[in-house]
């Protein structure tokens, strides 16, 4: 059997890095990227001697259309077939009421959350048309379906992650090319910590009285979706913990 290539964004941590563990597990060979280059290496070497896939870190900030367009144009000849794209880079920056927000925050998430995920499929795309056959994963949100109280850019930001999915699969459809959006709830990862500032109480509060989705969560359900036959295409999950209705809607016990 073939080995398959994986490019994983956003893979220093969270989601993007249980993801990668799991691909290795596997015996997906890996592209890993993200702009924390002591984490990448420090994965790309515990993959490498722990399951024994090849693996390729590419440190750059996804927010340069420059940037990405070097790290997948000097990819080696042989790692140019890329079956598998996951595109998990993101971040929330703030919270509250819009009037309140600040520019640096919207412009933080939007470069990378919609404009990132732009151009790095943009690059990749081609390369899996080319081939005839690939498969596009956007971690996208259950705040890119619904609206919630002080989530106003971020959801903005991930309701466009949502339209592009819809856009993907409409666009490459002729070309054999599957394209997936699995839209977590609550994950207990770096998420909260990052959009409260490094406050860790705000951060901890997020998840308090209730058993959130772990990064290994999501991972198992990425897996599984581009686990199926290549003639079967999961299109859309909305994935949350069990104490999780909806973006509006949680049961905490105190």
């Amino acid at each position: 059997m073939t080995t398959k290539t994986a490019l994983i964004t956003g893979a220093t941590s969270g989601i993007g890095m249980a993801t990668a563990l799991l691909f290795a597990q596997n015996g997906i060979r890996l592209i890993i990227t993200g702009r924390r280059n002591d984490r990448l290496i420090a994965l790309k070497q515990q993959l490498e001697s722990e399951y024994h896939v090849e693996v390729i870190a590419l440190c750059f900030d996804i927010r340069s259309n420059a940037e990405v367009e070097a790290a997948i144009k000097g990819l080696p000849e042989t790692w140019q077939k890329i079956d598998i794209l996951i595109n998990n880079a993101g971040l929330a920056a703030g919270f509250g009421s819009f009037e309140k927000g600040k520019p640096d925050h919207w412009e933080q998430m939007i470069d990378t959350n919609v404009k990132g995920l732009m151009y790095i499929t943009r690059m990749v795309a081609p390369l899996m048309i080319e081939q005839m056959q690939g498969h596009i994963v956007n971690i996208g949100s259950i705040a890119g379906k619904e609206v919630y109280p002080g989530g106003n850019v971020y959801n903005a930001s991930k309701f466009a992650v949502d339209a592009l999915t819809k856009a993907f699969r409409m666009d490459f459809l002729p070309y054999g090319i599957r394209v997936t959006s699995i839209n977590p709830g609550m994950v207990e990862t770096e998420f909260s910590l990052v959009r409260f500032d490094g406050d860790a109480q705000a951060a901890k509060n997020v998840y308090k009285g209730l058993q959130p989705l772990s990064a290994a969560d999501i991972a198992d359900t990425i897996w599984f979706v581009v686990s199926r036959p290549s003639h079967v295409n999961i299109g859309d999950i909305y994935i949350t913990p069990t104490a999780q209705a909806n973006a509006y809607f949680s049961h905490r016990v105190e």
